[in-house]
């Protein structure tokens, strides 16, 4: 199915990849300018990909096509990171993974008043161990996980279905 000549979502993919990605990233702002909810480290580490995305995917339009696959694979590179991320602030989530430093709730135990002050002192407002938003019980990691493995295998394909069948 996907190695069909009219297949919409290949044929059109360099501006799905944008629309995708502007989507993405609108909701994330619109979510923290509007809506105030403030987002964690994994949170912001989440959008590097996305506007990465946006970037190679205009730059594509304007190249030759001898380098738009290089371009693509960055394409990939970048969902990997961001895959990466957000599965990690999934685990996190469900308390199944160690956040980044400052970026859970919980305190250590500690002995002396310097070492309590200097764990209060560097936790980030913002616990990534917390869901503050969801949609019918899935978290934003866990749909961000989803649109990064989207774009990660449509991506492939189209990389394969283009440079692949060539002799």
């Amino acid at each position: 199915y996907f190695y069909c000549k009219n297949n919409m979502i290949l044929k059109h993919w360099n501006s799905l990849l944008i629309i995708i990605s502007l989507i993405a990233i609108s909701s994330a702002l619109i979510a923290e300018y509007i809506f105030g909810l403030q987002p964690c480290e994994l949170c912001l580490k989440q959008r590097y990909p996305y506007y990465l995305i946006i970037v190679l995917a205009l730059i594509i339009f304007f190249i030759p096509n001898l380098y738009k696959l290089l371009l693509y694979v960055l394409v990939q590179l970048a969902t990997i990171y961001g895959i990466f991320y957000s599965i990690w602030h999934v685990g996190v989530e469900k308390k199944l993974l160690q956040g980044p430093t400052g970026c859970s709730t919980g305190l250590s135990k500690s002995s002396n008043t310097v070492d309590l002050k200097e764990q209060i002192l560097s936790k980030s407002i913002i616990s990534c161990d917390e869901v503050i938003w969801s949609f019918f019980g899935i978290s934003a990691a866990t749909i961000n996980s989803i649109v990064l493995l989207f774009i990660f295998l449509m991506n492939a394909i189209y990389i394969l279905k283009l440079y692949g069948e060539k002799k």
